[in-house]
């Protein structure tokens, strides 16, 4: 069996790492995007080992209703992206200081 402490460190270098990419990268807004799922898939990850560590199942629950928004939010923000490259030819965060309705 593998121990808590293994999950934890994982879920730990995914958030790290998923940091570093919204840190770093502040250009390209896909990668943005990305770097959040990956954030809330550390949280997930967190979540889902407490909850088989504990043995209650309330925490998987809840990865699934996070999963869900987190699905939604994925599919807002691609259409969202979509329209912006569509008008400005451009994903670049910089190029999106001016919007305009």
């Amino acid at each position: 069996m593998i121990p808590l402490s293994h999950y934890l460190i994982v879920g730990a270098l995914l958030f790290a790492i998923s940091v570093v990419g919204i840190f770093l990268n502040r250009k390209n807004l896909v990668i943005i995007l990305m770097a959040i799922e990956l954030l809330l898939l550390a949280a997930n990850m967190n979540f889902v080992a407490f909850s088989h560590y504990l043995g209650n199942l309330s925490g998987q629950v809840f990865v699934f209703f996070v999963l869900t928004v987190a699905a939604a939010e994925a599919a807002i923000g691609l259409a969202i992206l979509i329209v912006l490259f569509r008008t400005r030819r451009s994903i670049n965060v910089q190029d999106l200081d001016r919007l305009k309705g």
